[in-house]
């Protein structure tokens, strides 16, 4: 498989090592040259110089034939804008990396669902650990076509979970206000910016975007 990282940060090295070492190819887009030079006697994979939220310098990696772009450089807005343009592209897979948590549902609402927030996974995974629980239970759960999805309820909607038009093979699984947490049920209202989170097979991923990645 293929994957290109925007930013030579140490979490895009630390995860290109790993991919190179299953024997995947790695592609680092880079705008600092000094970064680059250091690195290219280092780390076996291909560079590229330029600034990643331009079209022209992601073209140059070949979107059609890459598997995954990783936007995982240290400015949350930056990550947000290459995300954008890399989707816009065509890459068939666009990860964002936020550091900021107030910024996910402008990820949510922008339709980059594959967005990760460093400091609350390992937070989480901490937590975990100390509880006694297994970090990697839900993990090894949620197999095969089996996905999990995410959306914010939009101000022009009106009614509750189950007035939601959701595919066959889709539950709702909880529902967040803000910083409260609810576990869903047919009667819960929905306000316009709460966010839901179902479980539905990867069939249903299509319409589920089209309903409610606008």
């Amino acid at each position: 498989m293929r994957a290109v990282f925007i930013g030579a940060g140490s979490l895009a090295l630390m995860t290109a090592r790993l991919l190179l070492q299953h024997n995947h190819e790695v592609v680092i887009i880079e705008q600092e040259k000094s970064r680059i030079e250091a690195l290219a006697d280092i780390v076996d994979c291909g560079f590229l110089y330029g600034d990643a939220s331009k079209p022209a310098i992601l073209r140059e990696v070949d979107p059609g034939h890459t598997d995954i772009l990783f936007c995982i450089t240290g400015d949350d807005k930056t990550n947000i804008l290459a995300s954008l343009v890399g989707r816009s592209l065509g890459f068939k897979r666009v990860v964002t990396k936020i550091d900021d948590p107030e910024l996910e549902h402008v990820c949510i609402e922008l339709g980059l669902e594959d967005t990760i927030i460093p400091a609350r996974t390992i937070g989480r995974f901490l937590t975990d650990m100390l509880e006694g629980q297994d970090p990697l239970e839900l993990s090894t759960m949620i197999r095969d076509e089996a996905r999990i999805f995410s959306f914010v309820i939009s101000d022009s909607f009106n009614g509750t979970i189950k007035d939601l038009d959701l595919p066959e093979k889709t539950r709702t699984i909880c529902m967040y206000r803000g910083k409260d947490f609810f576990i869903a049920s047919d009667d819960l209202p929905l306000k316009e910016n709460d966010e839901v989170v179902v479980i539905t097979d990867q069939e249903s991923m299509p319409l589920l975007l089209e309903r409610w990645k606008t």
